[in-house]
């Protein structure tokens, strides 16, 4: 794995989470996650305004190789898309951290961050892969 960010939160589904200190967080897919997925072709995300609950399939993800669904990391409302992965999927492949995050949302309920991986625990699961 060649990319592994310290201080985000991680979950077995391959998402990682960036909690943003104002009660919302930033989700997106990890580096290997993508790897695996191969080139990304397309990524379908909910409607800001959603409800999602911990473990929702919220999306899908496609490539070359295969479709992913998604699954949210915590629960909360969709506040933020990024409607940038829309006309440039293959984001997700160069900038998984960065500018391919998928969504925002503010938590209802910030103690699940608390049963969420970090990134030593994540990079184990992964080397179990």
């Amino acid at each position: 794995m060649s990319t592994l960010p310290q201080g985000l939160h991680y979950v077995a589904s391959h998402e990682w989470i960036r909690n943003e200190g104002d009660g919302t967080v930033t989700i997106g897919v990890t580096d290997f996650a993508q790897e695996q997925l191969g080139d990304v072709v397309f990524v379908e995300l909910p409607e800001v305004g959603a409800e999602l609950a911990s473990e929702d399939e919220f999306g899908v993800i496609e490539s070359v190789k295969a479709a992913s669904d998604l699954f949210a990391p915590v629960s909360g409302e969709v506040i933020e898309v990024n409607e940038q992965l829309d006309d440039d999927p293959e984001l997700v492949n160069t900038d998984p951290y960065g500018d391919a995050w998928l969504l925002k949302i503010r938590l209802s309920n910030v103690t699940e961050l608390e049963g969420l991986l970090d990134a030593d625990a994540y990079s184990a699961l992964c080397d179990d892969e």
